[in-house]
């Protein structure tokens, strides 16, 4: 394998493993805000047993996401110094404005969430939930800035020539404001806002099953599949905008996604089926006239085939489709697993359905799928550009790292990586074994309201 095959798939693997991570903290943190906001206003214990703890769960991947997330900055710098250089003065603003107005944030506030609970009042504790629920979403707001530029670029212009060539910023908030950028933030936020949902799904219907702690159980689920049931929805919505986005900057990608090889008008929509790259043709389950409205709202209008671009400006058909129909297809599912579990919670008879409540154990593994499926297809998609119309992927590589030494690096992150996942799976099955504590149920120190205290003090 040479250097170009072998930094790609390094690169996709470091991403991969680090985006298990950030769509869970993200999640999290609006599923606090909504738990404690709930103890708050109802002065129910169990929502503050709730809050308590699913802030250890957040601590949890936050601390992961920041340790997998340090060696893609090397990795720039390392495997990728050509394209370093010409995206530098872009990344650059976009990734000290992350540092600055969103990792400062969220874990600025971070200590007073994870130990503030007794030493400071409720409606403080309460605000440090918020920012740092509100700094993991900028983090999101900044990253999806810089990728999206890659994506979508504007405010722009090219300076220098050769090995100097780069792109230098001329309008900051039309580069921030590219034409991807805000359907891309809502697709991706509502993916995050989804994995942290389903998690608490995930470990409520366990405790359900096997009769633990019922009360925040049930309470718990209740909150997730509402959240779960919206925030699948709101993808779906999303995904329907993006793909006229990217049928509107994008339409090679869009052609990929959908194995379509003739520009044709009244285009159908490929449900399900496979790619034959060799005879360039397309198999599957096809809704009549679906692919012409999803992308114009119009049941007539051509969608532009990989026909209309050279061979060489094609992204791999085959991969973009799997990935982008398995996407589609797992958001499909979450959309029907929340639905009838919010149809047998409103009926009352969701404990009676075990068959369900065994989906829903399982169901983490949706969003956790959809969000690397979704991230593949929009990177694979784009290809064979690194930067959509201005930098190949190989001219973007760094000129002295060599095939082995990549390799060698290669085989000592996934080593490492896979031993990262262990011990989140294991201190993650640590914390739900344990469950929550009895004695959260007593708000104690400044968090406790006089009566509350006075009864915690007997």
């Amino acid at each position: 394998m040479d250097v170009l095959t072998l930094s790609r798939i390094q690169f996709g693997l470091t991403i991969g493993f680090h985006y298990i991570y950030p769509p869970l903290s993200i999640g999290l943190g609006l599923m606090l805000i909504i738990m404690e906001g709930a103890w708050l206003k109802t002065k129910n214990p169990v929502y503050h047993q709730m809050a308590r703890f699913w802030t250890k769960v957040f601590a949890l991947t936050f601390a992961l996401g920041v340790a997998t997330g340090i060696v893609m900055e090397f990795e720039f710098g390392t495997n990728w110094a050509a394209y370093s250089r010409f995206v530098g003065d872009v990344f650059g603003s976009a990734l000290a404005a992350e540092g600055i107005f969103a990792f400062f944030l969220e874990s600025g506030f971070l200590a007073i969430l994870l130990f503030g609970w007794d030493k400071v009042g409720r409606k403080t504790h309460f605000f440090a939930t918020c920012m740092v629920c509100l700094g993991a979403h900028f983090s999101a707001v900044w990253i999806v800035v810089a990728n999206s530029w890659m994506q979508t670029p504007a405010g722009y212009h090219i300076v220098g020539e050769g090995l100097h060539v780069r792109a230098e910023v001329t309008d900051f908030w039309a580069m921030v404001f590219n034409p991807s950028f805000p359907i891309r933030l809502f697709h991706t936020v509502c993916g995050a806002w989804t994995a942290g949902s389903f998690l608490v799904i995930s470990v409520s219907s366990w405790y359900l099953l096997k009769n633990k702690y019922p009360e925040f159980a049930r309470r718990s689920l209740r909150i997730g599949l509402i959240v779960g049931l919206a925030s699948s929805l709101l993808q779906g919505l999303s995904g329907h905008l993006s793909g006229q986005e990217v049928a509107k900057y994008q339409p090679a990608k869009l052609a990929g996604f959908e194995g379509l090889y003739q520009t044709v008008s009244n285009t159908p929509l490929v449900v399900v089926g496979w790619v034959d790259e060799k005879n360039q043709q397309t198999h599957g389950l096809e809704i009549p006239y679906g692919l012409s409205f999803m992308a114009h709202d119009d049941f007539h209008t051509p969608v532009t085939g990989l026909d209309a671009f050279k061979p060489e400006d094609r992204p791999p058909v085959a991969a973009s489709f799997f990935f982008f129909h398995g996407m589609v297809g797992l958001g499909c599912a979450m959309i029907a697993v929340t639905t009838l579990g919010c149809f047998f919670a409103w009926k009352k008879k969701l404990k009676e359905k075990r068959w369900l409540l065994w989906l829903l154990v399982f169901s983490i593994l949706g969003p956790e799928l959809a969000n690397q499926f979704g991230w593949f297809a929009a990177e694979v998609g784009r290809q064979p550009w690194i930067v959509y119309g201005l930098l190949r992927t190989p001219e973007g590589l760094s000129a002295v790292v060599k095939a082995e030494t990549v390799l060698a690096s290669l085989i000592l992150f996934t080593f490492i990586y896979f031993l990262l996942f262990a011990v989140f799976v294991y201190l993650l099955n640590d914390k739900i074994q344990h469950g929550p504590h009895d004695e959260d149920l007593i708000p104690s120190g400044k968090l406790a309201l006089p009566k509350e205290l006075t009864n915690h003090k007997k």
